[in-house]
């Protein structure tokens, strides 16, 4: 019975290929899901590699549409940023790929899939979770993990059995997904060094971005984006076109570091134009039509959402009761916002939306308001320092001794 393998074309996954199928004699089907990031050129050559490496069928599964409408589309109605500064780049496109893997291996009656990841990574909890919910019978293999095997392990077993192994053409391990890229390096394997501006693979370095600034203008309907410059698009050609343009400009790139799934830190260089555009602009969008405390409650379940995600936990029940959350409070996030992209900055200019609370038909804005008189006012704020006066009195025999004033007394002579 075959075994189905989750191919990057990388070194682990190449490895897996004939090992998997010398260790437990049976064939070996290569997946590969495309999250984004893939010329037709690297699909092309990965699926050569995979069948240069003896693989008896290759899979080729575009996953954009699958990652934007169930992940994406719910990191934007959240403002997810992890840390505050990471998109989230990866492990929604784990999810993705794991539950195309279990696809193909039920298409093909087989009971076993497998992953490259190592045993130190989030890569491996992600696989083996998503794996392990998506398909209740599969039987999950890792071989690197289980072998503990190190790069140049890999590389002499795959040459001792006359596979070429590509030289690495750069110093930096670089994942490429539709909603951004994540850069690592010696840099970031602490915290003290700045990762170098040639680093970032796809994006123009802000000092050298164009002297012009580009202006867009993006709609949102119900929280999604659904039109740039007037131009209706899907959503993964929304995040395709920001991507490009914001790249240009110099938008999204950043150093995240955060705490891995295992419980050590992490550093990792990331550039992200789209997510940096879009959630600049959905951020400002529901400041102008939502709540107070709509948007107070949102940041908090965003930044639940954005960890459990992070932490390969989608489908834990509680997701779904975010998402609905997330989704009942977008049915005002509409309109349309006007964005600045200059020298790596993406800068909201103006948000105009049916549903402005600045319209609200009974508001005027300025000295004079319609909705209340100086005399209301004055009686608010008489009411709003209450619970500090009474705080103060209870606490007034707790005042140090000899406190003096801020502004003393002087004279002069």
């Amino acid at each position: 019975m075959a075994i189905v393998l989750a191919f990057s074309g990388g070194l682990d996954t190449s490895f897996c290929v004939p090992y998997l199928q010398a260790t437990h004699d049976a064939p070996v089907h290569t997946v590969t899901v495309d999250t984004g990031g893939l010329t037709d050129d690297d699909r092309t050559a990965i699926e050569a590699r995979a069948r240069h490496l003896g693989a008896d069928r290759h899979h080729l599964i575009d996953g954009r549409a699958p990652l934007y409408e169930d992940h994406l589309s719910y990191l934007i109605k959240g403002n997810v940023l992890k840390g505050g500064v990471y998109p989230l780049c990866v492990g929604p496109e784990r999810i993705v790929q794991a539950r195309a893997v279990a696809e193909v291996a039920q298409a093909v009656g087989a009971s076993t899939v497998a992953h490259g990841s190592t045993g130190a990574g989030n890569d491996q909890v992600r696989f083996d979770v998503a794996l392990q919910l998506v398909g209740d019978d599969l039987d999950v293999i890792a071989p690197i993990r289980e072998l503990g095997l190190s790069r140049d392990a890999s590389t002499a077993y795959l040459e001792a059995r006359g596979f070429s192994v590509p030289d690495d053409t750069t110093d930096y391990s670089i994942n490429r997904g539709l909603w951004g890229t994540t850069i690592g390096g010696k840099e970031t394997l602490t915290a003290k060094a700045s990762l170098p501006t040639d680093a970032y693979p796809d994006t123009t370095a802000p000092a050298d971005a164009p002297d012009a600034p580009r202006t867009l203008t993006i709609t949102f309907a119900n929280g999604l984006p659904v039109a740039v410059d007037d131009a209706s698009l899907s959503g993964v050609e929304v995040v395709e076109t920001l991507n490009e343009v914001g790249g240009r400009h110099g938008v999204g790139r950043d150093v995240h570091v955060g705490d891995t799934i295992l419980g050590i830190k992490g550093r990792i260089g990331v550039e992200a134009p789209a997510a940096q555009i879009l959630i600049t602009t959905h951020r400002e969008l529901e400041k102008v039509v939502l709540s107070e405390q709509q948007q107070v409650q949102k940041h908090t379940l965003g930044d639940v959402y954005g960890r459990l995600l992070h932490e390969g936990q989608y489908f834990d029940p509680v997701m779904r009761d975010v998402e609905a959350f997330l989704d009942h409070s977008q049915d005002v996030v509409a309109g349309t916002v006007t964005v600045k992209l200059f020298k790596g900055r993406a800068t909201v200019q103006g948000v105009d939306s049916p549903h402005s609370l600045f319209d609200a038909g009974t508001a005027t804005y300025g000295e004079e308001n319609a909705l209340w008189d100086g005399r209301d006012a004055e009686g608010y704020t008489t009411l709003a320092a209450i619970p500090s006066l009474l705080a103060k009195k209870a606490r007034a025999d707790t005042d140090p001794p000899g406190s003096e004033p801020m502004i003393a007394e002087s004279t002069t002579g």
